[in-house]
């Protein structure tokens, strides 16, 4: 016999989106169940980079999340963007009246976010099986699972849905008439994590005629670094040596030396833009990567994921206090708004520092300008400021 368990919001995926919703349900006593495939070990030992903007490191602080965030994180006030062998310290504090990022990795947040939910009482179940969408758009939309591979089938019946399972989960398939745009670039950036000390206080994006660089920070031991490279090619044809050579021409500048050690973690993830235009069907609701993607350029997909949980709860909050559903209606409508706003950073992030093979030299030289000008405008360097930090959530 199914067993049937009853909730008020069913939210499938523990990333960003899931835990994040669940936490600010539950502060306001809406219940909410969270499923996921994943075991915990699995979501807390992806080692994932984070960049939070200034409002979302406010939220974490908020919800009483905040504590190991403000002890281990690296708190930037800055970016240094390169051309060549120029850089250029864009002060993001100055331009926005007082904003930073807080670059605190992804995997962390979801240790955070997950402890706290479970200190709290929240309802959180990972490594479920046999997991089964096709009743969540119905008027009492329900997820069958089990718990375990040989466990009894489980229902879990719920108000509303909300669909917080990544890119590759079924939850936005149940989406009807909707329209899905796409970017694939033609390239893909190869991450390694180093063991050094860091090499420069801030986090530097470099344009190089090889190609794009980044590097960033872990910790005061660790570092991590990307360069730009094929999009089909595999790992295995960068040894440590190749990596080193790439990231000393690459960030080269005068007067400056890049900190080498041992390379413990390597990978090549490709780079694409997507996002669905519609992202509720009836009583389901799709957040984070379940209803877009961006490329990492613009430090922007974690991001997103926790604006449209904070949406999709005022939603909630709204039904639930005084059972209005003006919000809830809104929900797609609001959450695109911000969507394509960050879709187009993210672009404009990644067009203009890349080396892209497609294009020709006329295009090339258009993106060296964009960079060159970014670098002497003020104006310029304030709407990058400005959206790198994050802009203000929509009423």
């Amino acid at each position: 016999m199914t067993q049937l368990t009853r909730t008020q919001v069913v939210i499938v995926g523990a990333g960003p989106a899931g835990l994040f919703l669940a936490h600010l349900l539950h502060r306001q006593g809406i219940e909410s169940v969270v499923l996921d495939t994943r075991t915990r070990e699995e979501i807390e030992q992806t080692i994932r980079a984070g960049v939070l903007e200034d409002w979302t490191a406010d939220l974490m602080r908020e919800l009483g999340l905040g504590a190991r965030m403000d002890r281990e994180a690296h708190f930037h006030t800055g970016i240094t963007l390169q051309h060549g062998q120029t850089r250029c310290h864009l002060d993001l504090m100055e331009l926005t009246g007082g904003k930073r990022v807080t670059v605190y990795p992804q995997h962390e947040v979801l240790r955070d976010l997950i402890a706290g939910l479970e200190a709290a009482g929240g309802q959180m179940l990972f490594g479920v099986r046999d997991v089964d969408l096709r009743e969540v758009t119905a008027a009492r939309p329900r997820v069958t699972f089990r718990r375990r591979e040989d466990g009894p089938l489980e229902t879990l019946e719920g108000d509303f849905v909300a669909g917080c399972d990544g890119s590759q989960g079924g939850s936005r398939q149940f989406i009807e008439g909707r329209t899905e745009y796409q970017k694939v670039y033609p390239f893909g950036w190869l991450g390694i994590l180093v063991e050094a000390p860091p090499s420069h206080h801030e986090l530097i994006y470099a344009r190089h005629e090889r190609g794009f660089a980044l590097l960033s920070t872990r910790s005061s031991t660790v570092q991590r670094l990307y360069i730009q490279c094929g999009a089909g090619e595999h790992v295995s044809a960068y040894p440590d040596e190749r990596i080193w050579q790439e990231l000393r021409a690459r960030l080269a500048a005068p007067d400056w030396q890049l900190t080498e050690g041992r390379i413990f973690q390597k990978g090549i993830v490709g780079l694409r833009s997507f996002v669905t235009d519609r992202m509720q069907q009836g009583p389901l609701f799709i957040a984070g990567d379940a209803a877009h993607i961006v490329p990492p350029t613009g430090a922007k997909g974690l991001n997103l994921a926790v604006a449209d949980a904070v949406y999709l709860f005022r939603g909630l909050e709204q039904f639930y206090r005084d059972g209005h559903r003006e919000r809830l209606e809104r929900y797609s409508e609001t959450c695109l708004r911000r969507v394509w706003r960050a879709e187009r950073f993210s672009w404009s992030m990644t067009t203009m520092l890349h080396v892209d093979p497609t294009e020709n030299a006329f295009e090339q030289r258009i993106h060296v300008a964009d960079l060159e000008y970014v670098t002497h405008s003020r104006a310029a360097a304030t709407a990058l400021a400005e959206n790198y930090v994050g802009l203000p959530l929509d009423g």
